[in-house]
């Protein structure tokens, strides 16, 4: 299932990260800095269930870090 969700979440980042290299707009970029923070989280909780703490805790880091940023462009 969460495997599902990764793939989802990364294509939508790849899209939108094609969409502002292609057409030099770069007003989705936040929405991209988002999708990437909830990658960075699903990422995390997976690594939670393989037992790496410390990628984990790294990721969630990570994710926390993207959010404030992608709030900041809100």
């Amino acid at each position: 299932m969460l495997k599902t969700i990764r793939r989802i979440i990364a294509v939508i980042v790849i899209i939108l990260a094609c969409y502002g290299l292609f057409t030099k707009d770069y007003d989705m970029q936040q929405y991209m800095m988002f999708f990437l923070s909830l990658l960075m989280l699903v990422m995390g909780i997976e690594e939670f269930q393989n037992g790496q703490k410390m990628y984990a805790n790294i990721c969630i880091a990570v994710c926390l870090f993207l959010l404030f940023i992608s709030f900041l462009g809100f």
